[in-house]
């Protein structure tokens, strides 16, 4: 199976260690456009116009920390993805937490898509950053168009002939589609439903969602659950006491009254 996660724009950033080395990062084939996006990125956080980097990244004065963040890609110290991504979603994972198992389980199955990395995995080595999918930068363009084109010379191997659980964002889908040869794809959307006027509603609410993604992900982990066919895997999440909408390869809902 593989899971494919938006990263968080929390960040946990280490006071030691070595910087990022391209060689330690997973899907090598993506080096040569992470190091252009990386350039380019600090470039643009090095410039003593901050304003137009502020513009650029979607930021405002107060955030410079953010920019010193970004002219330092290249010589901060980094750490694994597990540790660095640190958003709701990445709290209810507790990655850190999963036995040793359900750990090597995360670091086969797991990929995390970056505006700045294109994809990395939970082991991966990076510093911190702040460099969103829905980002035009500069000599680069589109980042979501950017490693559209990249990683469709990596996405092939990776989800042939394995259950593909998509729990991206909507500013990462664009950088990768399922195409028609890509049967066992399962895109999870986490709607909350509430009583409104004694009518049940639903509706999607963002911490409901990251949350309850990052329990599913912890959980099918700790189960070992390896699907052979999309439908197995939507059967699994219920075994595990998730209410699912679906029944194969799709879209499918997950859907909560309470975290």
């Amino acid at each position: 199976m593989l899971i494919l996660l938006p990263p968080s724009e929390g960040k946990t950033a280490t006071r030691r260690g070595a910087p990022v080395d391209f060689a330690g990062l997973s899907s090598p084939e993506l080096n040569d456009a992470r190091r252009e996006v990386g350039e380019a990125l600090v470039r643009l956080a090095a410039d003593p116009d901050r304003a137009r980097a502020r513009e650029v990244l979607g930021i405002s004065g107060g955030q410079d920390g953010e920019l010193d963040k970004d002219a330092a890609l290249f010589t901060a110290p980094a750490s694994a993805a597990a540790k660095l991504y640190s958003g709701v979603l990445y709290e209810a994972l507790g990655l850190s937490t999963l036995d040793s198992a359900a750990k090597r389980r995360a670091t086969s199955s797991v990929r995390v898509f970056s505006g700045l990395w294109g994809m990395v995995g939970t082991a991966d080595r990076i510093p911190p950053y702040r460099c969103s999918m829905n980002v035009r930068l500069p000599g680069i363009g589109s980042l979501a168009g950017f490693w559209r084109r990249h990683l469709a010379t990596v996405m092939p191997a990776l989800v042939t002939e394995r259950v593909v659980l998509d729990l991206r964002s909507s500013p990462y889908i664009p950088a990768w589609r399922p195409g028609p040869a890509d049967e066992q794809v399962v895109t999870v959307r986490v709607l909350q439903e509430r009583l409104v006027g004694g009518e049940p509603t639903r509706t999607v609410v963002s911490h409901f969602n990251k949350a309850t993604k990052g329990r599913l992900v912890r959980d099918l982990l700790i189960a070992g659950v390896r699907p052979k066919k999309a439908a197995e895997l939507l059967d699994a999440m219920r075994d595990l006491g998730y209410h699912v909408e679906g029944d194969g390869p799709g879209r499918a809902d997950v859907v909560v009254s309470e975290l």
